[in-house]
């Protein structure tokens, strides 16, 4: 015994001649056979040329033909090659020819990569061989006299998981162990070491006395309803998946896994083939955990169509617009607010912290907000302002009259990247971004200013000095933190009180609740206290209208606005 199986040796006093007639063709039924040879270099040519008479003594004694025994050869070493598939030759002589022919490759030893081969491709239906369903034995003889240069134990194992029965065959140098890692169980019926190429013709003897046993069930009187397992001299029956082996071992019935009790469905279980399933009553949805059910959320599974917020009612939804704005005829937008104008300067930070996907989401966000407003020389105005290490004006108040125009214009920025400095930018649209030579309405006609600063970190600047100033010209200031955002900073940029005017999102996918912070300063007594901010404190008066982003967080993740 070698490691729990005895492992058979054929010596050179155990040698018998080898006759090619092999006595009378044993009756082996349908079977699907594939040889695997060895043809590295270290292989002589001698020793391959004893193979080779060895592959066509063992046609000889096998029952050939479409409905009994195909056979199929492969050769190996750095790479396979096929000689001739299952499907090729019917007639043994066709094989016999094919084999004669062939020439070693006189390469590596890649075992691992035969085996694969000999599971996708050579048992393959394509190549010849019957379909599962046919229930036709697959059998592969592997010829080897060296130790692998690849892994063989889990192809091996995956293509023993697919039904193929393997028979490792070493012959002089072969490694034991790579033998027992390719073969089936039980070993010692399935491995073979041969001490020389001239005694290969011993395993050929053992491998057809196996072929040539009795099969009970292939006589076909066995009586089992779905599956016949032949053992050497016995048989027993099994059934398919999904059924049970009934009280006389042949019959089958089928599982009902629901009435175990032991399903844990919500609603109800489907018994199936393949075990318990659980199903959701009509309006519901399963839950991945595969038993619990949800009501259908409508608005995550359809192209609902709402401009701001969808909700679900059962078997139907309905689109909901923002405090202050009405849903339109179809149902589905709502109206701009119109009640106010204002001049509005973007200050957007450029910083290489940013990073440029981020960029693109501010710039999405900024169109966001041109989409809410009434943009036209005699409306809303729109300016924006990038700011890194420096300051520029994308484009000034008084360029563009429509919302097309200034969308289109904020698509086309670039990215400035480099460094962070917020108290240039807040001097640059103090003195230059306001001013009536860049778009701005004079004063006395008493048209809100608003400025808003997107940033993601420190100023690596002050910014005292241009915040309080912009405060004291009468800019309404708006401060966005993104991220790393210092909230000391964002508060001095803002104006009063902080929690009105100051937002900050964890990531730039989450900016979207700006949107409603922006109208309470265009649209006339509509006041929002913002409960986004971890350091936000609203007052209990401001609790009861305070706006929740989420709504429209929702919104911009169905239109795949975010990550």
């Amino acid at each position: 015994m070698e490691n729990g199986f005895r492992l058979q040796r054929f010596s050179f006093w155990e040698k018998r001649a080898w006759n090619t007639s092999a006595g009378p063709r044993c009756r082996t039924g349908p079977l699907d056979l594939v040889f695997v040879i060895d043809s590295s270099r270290s292989v002589r040519p001698f020793e391959f040329e004893t193979m080779r008479q060895f592959l066509v003594g063992l046609l000889r004694g096998l029952d050939l033909g479409p409905n009994a025994t195909r056979v199929g050869v492969i050769q190996y070493s750095s790479q396979v090659q096929s000689v001739f598939r299952l499907g090729a030759f019917l007639r043994r002589e066709d094989m016999e020819r094919a084999i004669r022919a062939l020439v070693p490759l006189a390469q590596g030893t890649m075992t691992g990569l035969a085996i694969q081969y000999a599971m996708n491709v050579a048992f393959s239906v394509a190549e010849g061989a019957r379909p599962p369903e046919a229930r036709v034995p697959r059998v592969a003889v592997i010829v080897t006299d060296g130790r692998p240069q690849d892994r063989v134990a889990e192809v091996a194992a995956q293509a023993r998981a697919r039904g193929i029965e393997i028979y490792a065959v070493g012959v002089q140098r072969a490694d034991v162990g790579s033998l027992r890692a390719m073969a089936s169980p039980p070993l010692d019926e399935h491995v073979f070491l041969v001490e020389s190429f001239d005694l290969i013709q011993e395993f050929g003897l053992q491998f057809q006395g196996r072929l040539c046993g009795k099969d009970l069930c292939a006589e076909g009187r066995h009586g089992c309803q779905h599956q016949c397992v032949s053992s050497p001299g016995t048989f027993h029956c099994a059934c398919n998946p999904g059924y049970q082996l009934a009280a006389d071992n042949k019959s089958c019935l089928a599982i009902d896994h629901c009435s175990f009790g032991n399903h844990s469905c919500q609603h109800e279980c489907v018994s199936t083939l393949g075990g318990p399933r659980c199903r959701c009553r009509d309006g519901h949805d399963l839950l991945p955990d595969g038993r619990r059910c949800q009501a259908r959320d409508l608005c995550n599974g359809v192209d609902h169509g709402c401009e701001f917020q969808c909700v679900s009612e059962g078997l139907t939804y309905r689109c909901l617009c923002p405090e202050g704005r009405q849903l339109q005829a179809d149902g589905k937008s709502c109206n701009r607010c119109r009640e106010g104008h204002v001049d509005l300067v973007l200050l957007v930070d450029g910083s290489k912290s940013v990073r440029p996907q981020n960029f693109e989401l501010v710039k999405r966000f900024v169109n966001q907000i041109v989409d809410f407003l009434d943009v036209s020389p005699e409306g809303t105005r729109v300016g924006l302002v990038q700011f890194s290490s420096r300051v520029r004006t994308e484009f000034p108040l008084g360029r563009y009259g429509t919302a097309a125009e200034v969308k289109q214009a904020v698509l086309e920025v670039e990215y400035m990247e480099r460094g962070t400095m917020t108290g240039l930018a807040l001097r640059h649209m103090v003195e230059h971004s306001f001013s009536e030579a860049q778009g701005a309405r004079p004063r006395v006609l008493n048209v809100p200013r608003v400025g808003l600063v997107f940033t993601d970190g420190r100023s690596q600047d002050d910014i005292s000095v241009w915040a309080t100033r912009a405060k004291e010209e009468g800019i309404v200031m708006y401060a966005v933190g993104v991220g790393k955002a210092v909230e000391e900073e964002l508060r001095e940029i803002a104006s009063e009180p902080a929690e009105l005017h100051v937002s900050y999102s964890p990531d730039f996918s989450t900016m979207t609740h700006l949107l409603e912070n922006l109208k309470g300063s265009i649209c006339p007594g509509e006041h929002i206290c913002l409960r986004t901010l971890p350091f936000s404190h609203c007052s209990s008066s401001d609790i009861s209208t305070s706006y929740s982003p989420a709504p429209f967080v929702d919104v911009i993740r169905r239109r795949g606005w975010t990550h």
